[in-house]
Order: structure tokens, then C-alpha cells, then sequence
């Protein structure tokens, strides 16, 4: 075998090893030590102990939610520090744990169940606490924080220390601090690590469980089937396949290297450039989260801060999602068409018919969705779905569960839920501090000033700077903090200002539209520059620039910067107050509105577009992807005009 070949054979294959790399590399919750023997099965043994608390608690048990709650972390920290290395070479040496973690996992572990078994005395005491109590509070706070570090990163314990500091400025007392932190459901056993020990977690261990079903081949395989034969079939296969991955995955970075480990090299052969092949999929993957009917971890505490049941959140969703995905897929076939790109050969696309053998593997998603329909709680019907995806395994060898794989997918499971929950505990002190000093309420005060100021009122578009601000807070917060905290933190501090500065403009906002407006920029931070952690992971099985591939993939994903602007001002494309002739009429001028826009954006349509014909097809697209009869016939005028000119220039 010559160099060549030997170098392509190397490009194009990723083992599972160098795939785990990838993803420890920008993934932080994936940064794990190395067990093996018998430490590697204490460790699982201990993983396999908390999930069988987080199903016991969720199908048998009924305790208080505090004690619920502070078990959940309590077994978590404990399993953390044995997990998670202070550095990231601490993950080099295999069954290497030292005493300090140890130490800090039985400390940690320690001051969670003493709030636990202590609850109800602690509760009786309220604000007079014990100087036992407030040790134990302030141990298990700082132990919190660290594990926090090594787990998510050091941004989000920026944000929460300054919001800390803030409380102790203010004059409150250290104990009333700890009290308010670590002893109410306001702090760090508050909302978002209750939602993510009720609901999250479950939903984790289901996608642990696909996975582990061989689910991500299947949809490979389908996508590739379905889309492999089309010109530049590599890349739309990508994005169909990451679209099914996203229903199960709540990572962008994990299905960016999962799928892209398979899908950018074909790509690369295919004739992208490394940059494009690398946004392709980090574009792709990062819109798995608005996905449904499995959404991002941030969904589901959508649902529980607003009251709006998650299956109403996740039909709401639907159309937006649509639209992301229709949008990436045009951009692909245009810019294909423009480098005369072609598909896969047909011997290397699956047949659909053996592929509908296996179609058995999508029946768990079924499951849920149908479930979730009848009115069952999320819970229960991702537990079903659980059991649905061990049982089909047994349709075919090929993906029947062995013991091992069992243990595997519970452990997994166990493993993944660390971050989501650090990620949540932490981000209660951000809430906690703002129930004890009222300081949502003097931001949103001094951001509806800035948003109101005589500019803003005499133009009308006061609504528009509050989305705008609301917009670049998001971005930048996610540059260092995990799409679940992201939403906690702006849906407590920006949502409520801009329904208030659409109150002020005329405009009544849903208060869902507002959330999902504060959820959409939050995730795709993961691809905005300077910091993308999807289009990173990406670039590096490209071997391309990071840089440009977050350029190229923010340009990609541009339906994700406009729509939640649209759904704000016309609350129909969440399907609220709408009914279902309004909802095809907007689904049908969207579609062409993305038509128009992608191929403005890529510079070609049947031709190559002169720049001035470029700016007509923006124009038209943007017009017609916002909803309204005069936007939508000026929109479709444009676009109508476009398409005709390059009609006739291809026939010239």
C-alpha cells in the first residue's frame, strides 16, 4: 500500500479509542480515569447502585423531595471525585485514585446525607442553624464547587461566586447564606437539580440505552439510504443522521464526534473542504438539542419553570426544528451543486428493505412519544421506553443485550448524569442568590431601562434591543457555561424583561416564546466563534481550522439566529393561538423562505447568483420565513423572480 493510500485509509477510519479521545479532549464530562479489574468493577458496582436509587426512588419510593434530592447529589459527588481527576492528566494512570479524592468524595458524599438524614430537624430549626449544620452546608457547597470544576469547568463557578459574593455584600450573614444555599429548594436542591432527578436523569439513562442498542448505526445506515445517492450525499447524510441522533443525544460535542467520526472523512472524499465537512456536522449535531421529542436537558426545566407540560413544549418545537434542519440541508445541496459534487456509488448505500429489518430499534422513541401523548409524566414514559429498548434488543443477535452490555449502559448512564447535574446544582445558586436579594428583579430594572431608553421608544424596536441584548448575553455565557445552566441563569434574569418590554411595545409574548427564545441561543453558542466546542470537535476529525469551521458552521446554521426572532413576534410558529391552516401556511412559505435564503447565502441556485440577485434572494427568504400575507406574497415575489432568472440563464 502506497503513502497515499495508507494516509487516506488513516484519515477515514476513527477507532473507538481515538473517538473516546475526542470527545474527553472537548467534552469535559467525558474526562474520566481509566479503571480496570477489580477496581473497574467496584466503580461500576457503585454506578449500578445509583441507578437502581434513581429507580427505585422514581417507581417505588416516595420521599420528601429535599431528602430525594440531597441523596441524588450525595451518591453522585462520592462517585465524582473517584471519577474525575483534579487535572486532565490525571486520567493517564489506570486504577489510580488519590487519598485526597477520597477524602473529598466521603466529605462531599457526607455533608449531602447529613442534610438527608437530619431533614426534618434542620427544617424545624429554619434559619437558626447549628454550628454543625452550618459546617456541614459550607463543606459540601465548596465541595461542590470543586467537583464542579473538574466536571463542567471553571466559567459557571465564575457566574455563581460572583452572584455569591453579591449576597454577602448585601449584608446577609454567612448563615443565612448557607441556609438559603443549602437547606431551601431555592438553592442548590432547588428546581433545576430537582427537575434533573426527576426527569433528566431518566431520559440520560434511555439514551445510554439506545446507544448501546446500536440505534446510531441504524440511523447512519437509513440516512445514507435515503439521502446517500444525491449530489454531496455524504453531508446530507450527516445532517439527517445527526438530526436522529439528536433525539437521544443531549450533547452536542458527544454526537459531533459520535457521528462525525463516520461522516466528515466520507465527506472529505467526497469533495468538501475539511472546514465545510466539519460545520456540516457540528451545525448538524448541535441542532439535535431543539430536537424532538427528545430535547436538550434544558427543555425539561423549560417545562417545570414555566408549568407548560414538556409534551407541549416539544410540539411547540417541532416547526422551528424543521425549519434548522431544512435550512442546513438546502445550504448542503446548494453549495454541492456549486463544487459539482456527487453522490456515493450505489454499492456503498445500504438497501432500504434490510434496513426496515432493523427498523424495530426506533420502536422506544414510539414508545415515549405515545406514552407521553396519553398523559403519563415524562418519567414513567422514559422508563417504559427503557424497557422497550432491552426488550427489542432481543429481536436480533446483533443487538441483543448481554449482561455486560446491561451493566454498561447503566453505568453509562450514571456516568453521564455527573455533568447535567453539577451543571443544575450549581446553577441553583444562581437562584438561590436571587430569591434571598431580589437581584433578577434589579437587573431586569436596569436592563428594561436600557432597552427603553428615547432611541429605542421613539423607533419602536425597544422589543427588538431586549431580544438583542437577551441574544448576546446568551452567546457569550455559553462560552464557558453548559447549555442546561445557560438557560437557568437567562430564563431567571432576561426572559421576564423581554415579555415585560413586549408588554411596554404592544406586543404580547407568550411566556413560551420567550423561554424557547432564551434555549435556542443558548445552544447554539456551541458553534458561535471565538468558543465552539461542537465546531472544535469537529475541526479536529477534519483536521481543519477551528476558526473557520465555527465561521463556516455559524453560517450554516443562520436559521438558528433568525427564527427565534420570528417566533417571538409571531408566536404561530410554536403553534400557539394558530390552528392548522395557518400552521401549513407558514411550514410551506418557511420552506421556500429557506429556499431562497440558502441559496442567496451560497451564491448559487441553478447558476451561480450575481451579487445583486443574492441580496434578492436574502430578502425573499426572510420575508417569507416571517409569517404575514404582505410579507409573505413581497417574500415570494422575490424569490419567484430569482428562481426565474437563473431558469432562464440556465437554458441561454
Amino acid at each position: 500500500m502506497n503513502h497515499a493510500a495508507r494516509q487516506e485509509k488513516k484519515d477515514s477510519v476513527f477507532t473507538e479509542q481515538e473517538t473516546g479521545d475526542l470527545i474527553s479532549q472537548f467534552d469535559r464530562e467525558s474526562n474520566v480515569r481509566r479503571f480496570s479489574g477489580i477496581p473497574g468493577r467496584l466503580i461500576k458496582g457503585l454506578l449500578l447502585f445509583f441507578a437502581a436509587y434513581v429507580f427505585w426512588v422514581t417507581l417505588i419510593a416516595n420521599l420528601p423531595e429535599q431528602v430525594r434530592r440531597s441523596f441524588f447529589l450525595g451518591i453522585l459527588v462520592f462517585c465524582g471525585f473517584l471519577l474525575y481527576p483534579a487535572r486532565r492528566s490525571g486520567t493517564r494512570r489506570e486504577n489510580h485514585i488519590p487519598w485526597y479524592d477520597f477524602g473529598l468524595a466521603v466529605l462531599g458524599a457526607a455533608a449531602f446525607l447529613y442534610y438527608a438524614v437530619n431533614f426534618q430537624s434542620i427544617t424545624a430549626r429554619a434559619v437558626r442553624l447549628q454550628p454543625m449544620d452550618i459546617a456541614a452546608g459550607a463543606v459540601g457547597i465548596v465541595i461542590l464547587a470543586e467537583l464542579c470544576r473538574r466536571v463542567v469547568g471553571v466559567p459557571i463557578l465564575v457566574v455563581a461566586g460572583g452572584f455569591a459574593a453579591y449576597a454577602f455584600i448585601s449584608g446577609y450573614s454567612l448563615r443565612r447564606i448557607i441556609h438559603q444555599l443549602f437547606y431551601t429548594t431555592d438553592g442548590i436542591i432547588g428546581t433545576p437539580i430537582g427537575v434533573c432527578s426527576t426527569f433528566i436523569v431518566l431520559f440520560i439513562f434511555l439514551a445510554s440505552f439506545l446507544e448501546k442498542s446500536g440505534i446510531a448505526g441504524f440511523f447512519i445506515d437509513l440516512a445514507n439510504s435515503v439521502a446517500g445517492f444525491a449530489s454531496g450525499g455524504p453531508a446530507k447524510v450527516a445532517v439527517i443522521a445527526s438530526a436522529l441522533e439528536g433525539m437521544y443525544s443531549g450533547s452536542s460535542v458527544a454526537n459531533t464526534v459520535g457521528s462525525g467520526s463516520v461522516t466528515i472523512p466520507v465527506m472529505k472524499k467526497t469533495g468538501y473542504k475539511p472546514e465545510f465537512a466539519a460545520a456540516v456536522e457540528a451545525a448538524a449535531s448541535t441542532g439535535g438539542q431543539i430536537m424532538p421529542p427528545i430535547m436538550g436537558a434544558a427543555a425539561f426545566l423549560m417545562a417545570e419553570l414555566t408549568g407548560i407540560p414538556y409534551p407541549v413544549i416539544a410540539l411547540s418545537a417541532t416547526l422551528p426544528a424543521a425549519l434548522y434542519f431544512t435550512g442546513i440541508f438546502l445550504m448542503i445541496h446548494f453549495e454541492a451543486k456549486k463544487l459539482g459534487l456527487k453522490g456515493l456509488p450505489p454499492e456503498a448505500i445500504p438497501r432500504f428493505g434490510k434496513l426496515f429489518i432493523k427498523s424495530y430499534l426506533f420502536l422506544p422513541v414510539v414508545v415515549l412519544v405515545a406514552l407521553m401523548s396519553l398523559g403519563f409524566t415524562p418519567a414513567y414514559a422514559a422508563c417504559f421506553a427503557i424497557l422497550a429498548a432491552f426488550l427489542v434488543s432481543f429481536f436480533r443477535g446483533d443487538t441483543r443485550f448481554s449482561p455486560a452490555g446491561l451493566v454498561e449502559a447503566l453505568a453509562t448512564g450514571s456516568r453521564n448524569t455527573i455533568g447535567v447535574a453539577m451543571a443544575c446544582a450549581i446553577a441553583g445558586i444562581v437562584v438561590g442568590v436571587v430569591a434571598l436579594t431580589g437581584i433578577g428583579q434589579t437587573l431586569i430594572s436596569q436592563l428594561a431601562a436600557i432597552v427603553n431608553m428615547p432611541f429605542f421608544a421613539m423607533t419602536g424596536t425597544s422589543l427588538f434591543a431586549a431580544l438583542f441584548i437577551t441574544m448576546i448575553a446568551c452567546l457569550i455565557l455559553g462560552m464557558g457555561i453548559p447549555t442546561t445552566a445557560n438557560y437557568v441563569i437567562m430564563a431567571t434574569i432576561t426572559a421576564p424583561m423581554v415579555i415585560r418590554a413586549g408588554t411596554a411595545a404592544g406586543v404580547s409574548v407568550p411566556v413560551l416564546a420567550a423561554h424557547m427564545f432564551v434555549f435556542y441561543f443558548g445552544i447554539v453558542a456551541d458553534i458561535t466563534p471565538p468558543v465552539a466546542l461542537a465546531a472544535y470537535a469537529g475541526a479536529a476529525i477534519a483536521k481543519a481550522n477551528p476558526i473557520k469551521t465555527g465561521v463556516n458552521a455559524t453560517r450554516l446554521a443562520i436559521t438558528a439566529f433568525i427564527i427565534p426572532y420570528i417566533f417571538v413576534f409571531s408566536p404561530a410558529m410554536l403553534l400557539i393561538d394558530t390552528g392548522p391552516f395557518k400552521v401549513a401556511q407558514i411550514a410551506l412559505t418557511s420552506c421556500v423562505g429557506m429556499f431562497g435564503l440558502a441559496a442567496g447565502i451560497e451564491g448559487y441556485m441553478l447558476k451561480k447568483l450575481s451579487l445583486p440577485w443574492r441580496f434578492a434572494a436574502i430578502a425573499g427568504g426572510l420575508l417569507l420565513i416571517n409569517p404575514g400575507l404582505v410579507s409573505d406574497l413581497a417574500g415570494l415575489a422575490l424569490v419567484a423572480a430569482v428562481t426565474a432568472a437563473q431558469v432562464f440563464k440556465r437554458a441561454a
